[in-house]
């Protein structure tokens, strides 16, 4: 029985719950049965909060005995990234700073899974700060690819995306600034979502105004992905970007969706300039082309954006100084890439930051100008299949040298840059099976 429940979808334990076929003490069970069993070869999970969350299912249980209105996700556990505070639980950020943190409250995204019902696990892996597209830090090491435990699960929601994979959880919540909910997703073999800013509040926030920055879902299906969105979103005062979502119930949208028929869809192969493996653009192509079964008729388009890659570094590096302002004293004792970023940010000028963001405006624009002709572009979220956990990242793509370690991640980052939503979704599999 424990085996069949870290094999169900989100959407199916909470209705086995909903009808006391399952327990939820039983599903969280399993599900630290697995973390267990597959964690030490994986490490997703940083910090299991076992006791936690066999307490809070034994409440959730209580509440299914005495029938009271029951929420979304009562009783489905999740994973929380490393990045995002939890109350009376570790969280790191990856630091060796903060090895030994335990917030004393909860951010607003946990606070709105918890009333939705849902139990955490524990916290996933994540780089120093977000700072990484390979999930690996000082404190707890590398996460590995559920797949291919040699090669990098990509970040840096990597912990989350592993998780998934491997089944230790049914559910993650991730955080996204160049593409740390879509690049895990691609490695992994799950769906990982970019939302829109403003969509789910981010509180606390250093840089509360900063909409290249954001927080998402990750899961196994479209459905899942959308019911664990539902719990995430709504209005809040602690937010100044807070929006409200456009639908009553994204999860009833993806349910009621039968044919993409009339949807207006683009492919473009490369839209950071910088080549795409031949396997991985062909797999992603045929993927397309595919979708016509379904009632869609995607054009094939050039849309080439490498023109704002430096934007885009500029902005974070700016972002970077912003987030680490307090520690700045402190730079010598960070990692490497965030160390960079940072000290990259400090370098900058007034006319160099003035000059990314009209970069930005021109780069949103082209993007604004696509839309009014297509309802969705479709393009290979990672340019390269999971490389060896040992690398930062891919030096070379398709014979072209990368400069900077984010510079792989272009396809994921020029979305970023003009702070548009956008899924990873899977596509196919390569001869590796990954």
């Amino acid at each position: 029985m424990a085996h069949k429940l870290t094999h169900l979808s989100a959407a199916e334990l909470a209705r086995l719950v909903r009808t006391k076929k399952a327990s939820p003490v039983e599903v969280v069970e399993a599900h630290l049965a697995a973390i267990q069993k597959i964690n030490p070869a994986v490490n997703a999970f940083c910090t299991v909060a076992a006791e936690k969350a066999l307490a809070w299912a034994r409440e959730a249980e209580r509440a299914v005995k005495k029938r009271v209105k029951l929420k979304a996700l009562h009783g489905v556990p999740v994973a929380i990234k490393d990045l995002t505070l939890t109350a009376d639980i570790r969280t790191t950020f990856g630091s060796t700073l903060f090895r030994d943190h335990v917030p004393t409250e909860d951010a607003e995204v946990v606070r709105r899974l918890k009333a939705a019902g849902a139990i955490v696990l524990g916290k996933t892996n994540t780089p120093e700060f977000g700072a990484g597209a390979n999930t690996v830090n000082k404190v707890f090491g590398a996460t590995r690819n559920p797949w291919n435990t040699a090669l990098s699960a990509s970040g840096s929601t990597g912990g989350g995306a592993a998780a998934l994979a491997a089944r230790m959880a049914p559910l993650a919540e991730g955080t996204d600034f160049a593409g740390s909910l879509r690049t895990p997703a691609a490695f992994c073999g799950v769906l990982g979502l970019r939302t829109t800013a403003g969509l789910v509040p981010k509180h606390p926030a250093a840089m509360p105004w900063h909409d290249q920055s954001v927080a998402g879902p990750m899961a196994r299906s479209a459905e899942d992905c959308a019911l664990l969105l539902d719990a995430m979103t709504g209005l809040s005062g602690k937010s100044p970007l807070s929006a409200p979502a456009p639908w009553k119930s994204a999860r009833d949208v993806v349910a009621k969706a039968r044919s993409l028929r009339g949807l207006r869809l683009a492919y473009a192969p490369d839209i950071a300039g910088i080549g795409v493996d031949e396997e991985i653009e062909r797999i992603c192509r045929n993927a397309a082309r595919d979708l016509r079964d379904a009632g869609a008729a995607p054009e094939e388009i050039e849309f080439n954006l490498s023109d704002g890659r430096d934007a885009f570094l500029a902005l974070r590096g700016e972002a970077m100084v912003g987030n680490h302002f307090d520690r700045l004293e402190r730079i010598g004792e960070l990692g490497d890439n965030l160390a960079g970023n940072i000290r990259a940010g400090l370098a900058l000028t007034a006319s160099e930051i003035a000059r990314a963001e009209r970069k930005r405006a021109e780069i949103w624009h082209r993007w604004r100008a696509l839309f009014e002709r297509y309802d969705a572009l479709l393009t290979p979220t990672a340019p390269v299949p999971p490389f060896p956990v040992e690398k930062n990242y891919p030096e070379v793509v398709e014979g072209r040298r990368m400069q900077h370690y984010i510079d792989w991640i272009g396809p994921t980052f020029l979305v970023s840059l003009a702070a548009l939503p956008a899924a990873s979704v899977p596509a196919g599999l390569t001869a590796a099976k990954l």
